[in-house]
């Protein structure tokens, strides 16, 4: 019974140690556009996996593409990293287009599941014919395209994977498949799940901060971390209709407020929309020509409110805001564009609110005015009394003094020409019968 109770303490200590020796991984879900939220969350899953002093971190990817900017400051947290980062396209129909083309060059472990693909690395959406005749793009084209095709080439050189491949990728937008990739050295691994992905990094060696380390990925624990609420509320207001949305409340509630001062709440509801889009713009490629089109588009409509144009400026107005909205944003990346229906239909009801006030204070302008002494220009009384130059009329239920060139006798009709004080000018009516 001794002898049994020592084998049982052998091998539980055994397996403790084995289980206090095997590693731990965080793991990081990239599904969608590669964004500033995005990007904000690598950086803390990153930063969060140093803190816990973890062995590695995974990025499960699988994204169209997204701005440039977001995929330097993601590559640039990976390359610093403390931790080896390793870039998983899964599962199986994932893609690693574009700008994830950038981060899976620029990660410690590239792998792939079957069935993925990666490539279509292009900084700029070119027509056919301008991808097969590059001759026939813009200087701003091509200063995208050779920046874009230096950087994968140091990415490559860095990380000791295949450099011409990388160019073709930004140069031509070509895409191969997960086999496809491994055969030309475009990524390191295949692999049906992540345990399988452990299993053969396991030994491998790679380079931390100029640092060679063996990895221990046998046994791994993974961790997931999910998006937490400030991830995904930064994800929402950089959504580029949530954020078009933001700026158009903006402007609406401020209108509001100035030209009812004292509601309070469209002021605070366009106060409050102006932060959260002015916050959305600075993370961004905003293009503030676009942004100012739609400003000076506001302001026109407002101007038709005041000024005699005919609809000019009003429809000048519209055209600014429609035009405005299809340049917002300084990207050609399809995920980063106001939607183009979202755009007809806010046009239109901006348009239409608009011209139904214009229509209001046009109709307004016309109306006979039934209140005040101005109301009274027109009108028609009876004389009640005649007596030397002094004349008293009774006008709508009222007595009035009157004065009049025209000799007037009681009883007499007579129609308001003037008033100047409580003293109306009157003449002879001739509808008197």
């Amino acid at each position: 019974m001794h002898k049994r109770t020592w084998l049982l303490l052998i091998i539980f200590s055994i397996i403790s140690a084995q289980s206090f020796a095997a590693g731990k991984a965080l793991l990081l879900n990239v599904d969608g556009a590669i964004s500033p939220a995005t990007q904000d969350y690598i950086e803390r899953g990153i930063a969060k996996a140093a803190d816990m002093n973890a062995d590695a971190v995974i990025i499960q990817l699988n994204t169209p593409g997204g701005l440039e900017t977001s995929m330097r400051g993601i590559n640039a947290a990976i390359i610093k990293s403390s931790i080896p980062v390793i870039t998983f396209v899964s599962p199986s129909g994932a893609r690693a287009a574009s700008a994830g083309t950038f981060i899976m060059y620029a990660s410690n472990f590239a792998a792939m599941a079957p069935g993925t693909n990666i490539g279509a690395a292009s900084p700029v959406s070119l027509t056919p014919e301008e991808k097969t005749n590059p001759g026939k793009m813009d200087t701003h084209e091509k200063k995208a395209m050779n920046d874009a095709a230096a950087y994968i080439r140091s990415l490559a050189q860095m990380r000791g994977r295949n450099v011409q491949w990388g160019e073709l990728a930004v140069t031509k937008a070509v895409s191969i498949s997960a086999e496809e990739a491994k055969k030309m050295n475009v990524i390191d691994f295949i692999a049906n799940d992540i345990p399988q992905l452990f299993s053969q990094i396991d030994g491998k060696k790679t380079v931390v901060n100029g640092v060679t380390k063996i990895m221990a990925t046998k046994n791994m624990q993974v961790t997931p971390v999910p998006q937490d609420w400030r991830n995904k509320f930064l994800a929402f207001i950089t959504d580029p209709n949530i954020a078009y949305l933001l700026m158009l409340a903006a402007l609406y509630g401020l209108f509001f407020e100035f030209s009812n001062p004292g509601l309070i709440l469209p002021g605070v509801v366009g106060i409050i929309a102006l932060l959260l889009a002015l916050y959305a713009f600075q993370l961004m490629p905003v293009n503030y020509v676009g942004l100012s089109l739609i400003a000076v588009g506001v302001v026109f409509m407002i101007l038709e409110l005041y000024v005699t144009s005919y609809g000019a400026i009003g429809v000048g107005g519209v055209i600014a805001l429609v035009v405005g909205s299809i340049m917002l944003y300084d990207t050609n990346d399809p995920s980063f564009r106001v939607n183009h229906t979202l755009i007809l239909t806010m046009s239109t009801v901006t348009a239409a609110f608009f011209f139904l006030l214009i229509f209001m204070v046009i109709r307004s302008h016309r109306k006979m005015i039934v209140t005040g002494q101005e109301a009274l220009i027109g009108s028609s009384g009876r004389v009640i009394n005649v007596e030397k130059n002094k004349i008293t009329i009774m006008l709508m239920g009222e007595i009035w003094n009157a004065e009049s060139e025209n000799t007037l006798v009681p009883g007499q009709r007579v129609k308001v020409i003037k008033s100047h004080g409580l003293t109306l000018t009157v003449i002879p009516d001739n509808k008197d019968k």
